[in-house]
């Protein structure tokens, strides 16, 4: 049997989420920063690509600079207006001291209490084999928490940042935290919708309908979070 979901920790006010491409977010954690915007708390978006490989039919001089404009529109529809690139090339992104560097130094800018990131898993709860621009930002940006604490460590990016409390893995396969999303859901559409050239690329394959797409995770989450009916989920780490 699977265990139940734990509600997520919400006393604090700075998050920083850290994800490999534009629409990641929107996939899983969207609404849940609708949820925390609407508490009044600030949210900050920081991605390692542009996405600028991610669309088949569009050249990545082209592509980048459009899913940057539909990722800035995604964030303005869950309250979130800081949104950063990192400039890692979008399907050839490398774990190492340079993505550490630059994740680290967002953190030391931005100090956060909550660092949100993508699934670094090799799978999905599905048991889907997960991609290298995933695994790769999400365990740099894990390391780079740790990274930013160390003053010793980047001096050149700031003074250290030691104030996060939790990292939490959006769409994790161990998920042990989750979230009511039932008010926001529909904020949480939008941010995915506004990726619309992405989703248009995608033809007809389930993931470009956001509001079924989107219902259907929620409403299989909520089965393990009680008294919710959508609900989205976390795996939580104590640092």
């Amino acid at each position: 049997m699977t265990e139940p979901l734990t509600p997520m920790p919400e006393d604090w006010q700075r998050a920083l989420t850290v994800v490999a491409h534009p629409d990641d977010l929107e996939y899983g954690a969207a609404a849940a920063v609708a949820r925390w915007t609407g508490q009044g708390k600030w949210v900050g978006y920081v991605l390692a690509t542009s996405g600028e490989a991610g669309i088949d039919t569009l050249p990545p001089a082209e592509c980048g600079p459009l899913r940057e404009a539909e990722q800035r529109a995604a964030a303005a529809e869950v309250g979130v207006d800081v949104v950063e690139f990192l400039g890692h090339p979008d399907g050839l992104v490398s774990y190492g001291v340079a993505l550490r560097r630059d994740i680290a130094a967002a953190i030391r800018r931005h100090r956060p209490e909550l660092v949100i990131v993508g699934n670094h898993h090799d799978t999905w709860s599905g048991g889907g084999l997960n991609t290298a621009d995933h695994t790769a930002t999400g365990r740099a940006a894990i390391d780079a928490v740790r990274d930013a604490a160390n003053r010793w460590l980047f001096p050149e990016s700031g003074p250290a940042w030691s104030g996060v409390r939790w990292v939490a893995v959006d769409s994790s396969p161990r998920s042990t935290h989750g979230v009511d999303i039932g008010a926001v859901f529909e904020r949480g559409v939008a941010s995915l919708a506004a990726h619309r050239a992405y989703l248009t690329a995608l033809g007809d394959n389930p993931m470009a309908d956001p509001a079924q797409f989107l219902r259907g995770m929620a409403e299989t989450v909520a089965t393990r979070y009680p008294g919710a009916t959508l609900a989205t989920s976390f795996e939580l780490l104590a640092m």
